[in-house]
């Protein structure tokens, strides 16, 4: 259970030039009423749900729902994700999903083959994919590379959802890949793991390995306007404390970044 030590509702965060959100994965064990409470309390405006706190098969009235509740929080529902594509189907169900939501961006992951029909869907519904990568051990996106060598030669609003902890775990720098593919950069997932194997596991970011302050200045050079969101997976049935800390640790990084 999380404690209910902390009040209601944090103070108004003034947020730095770097656009701060949260991947509800986080909260994977609680409701979306809970998890929007959470984000409340830690000053966190941008919110991507994952399919626990919206299922893809939702109806239009069941997605206005958590929309306006989203909304009336004062929050923006940006995104969704990850949705993964294995049919046409899916592919229908997810861009319908998002347009009835109002999304900028599905966080997604196509199979390579239905590539040409997502590149479709994006074009008929003006919505971007940011396919994400999934490190070691994942046949069709392990690395950043795979993504951009899959859509290098699509619609540039398909592109890429850079999570910096599989980078790593698959012993690349998420410094020089975002460098390298700053255009086609729509999403990031924000952690940090506690080691550069297949097997490293979450951590609260500044006690990991990554070098969050090197790859925020590198986001903060290269214009990104996206999302980081914050995708804390340690302590599932009690995120909020090592996620309190991440956000923390991460905002004072940015502010000396100014």
């Amino acid at each position: 259970m999380v404690s209910g030590a902390w009040p209601a509702s944090a103070e108004t965060v003034s947020e730095p030039s770097l656009n701060l959100g949260l991947a509800s994965y986080t909260f994977r064990k609680f409701s979306l009423e809970q998890t929007i409470q959470f984000a409340q309390r830690l000053g966190l405006k941008r919110i991507a749900l994952k399919s626990m706190h919206l299922p893809l098969d939702a109806s239009p009235g069941q997605i206005q729902d958590a929309v306006s509740k989203i909304k009336n929080a004062g929050l923006e529902l940006y995104g969704a994700g990850v949705i993964y594509m294995k049919t046409k189907e899916e592919v229908d169900q997810a861009f319908g999903y998002a347009k009835h939501a109002g999304l900028k961006v599905i966080i997604g992951v196509p199979n390579h083959e239905l590539l040409p029909y997502t590149e479709q869907k994006v074009k008929e519904t003006n919505i971007r994919v940011a396919i994400h990568n999934h490190g070691p051990g994942d046949e069709l996106y392990s690395s950043v590379n795979d993504i951009h060598n899959k859509i290098k030669d699509l619609d540039t609003r398909i592109g890429i959802c850079i999570d910096i902890g599989h980078v790593v775990r698959i012993k690349e720098d998420p410094v020089a890949l975002a460098t390298k593919y700053k255009d086609r950069i729509y999403d990031c997932h924000l952690k940090d793991v506690d080691k550069r194997e297949a097997d490293g596991d979450s951590i609260e970011a500044g006690r990991g390995v990554i070098d969050l302050p090197a790859f925020l200045k590198t986001m903060k050079k290269i214009n990104y306007t996206g999302t980081l969101a914050f995708e804390y997976e340690k302590d599932g049935d009690d995120p909020l404390p090592g996620l309190a800390e991440s956000v923390g640790y991460v905002r004072g990084v940015i502010k000396m970044l100014k």
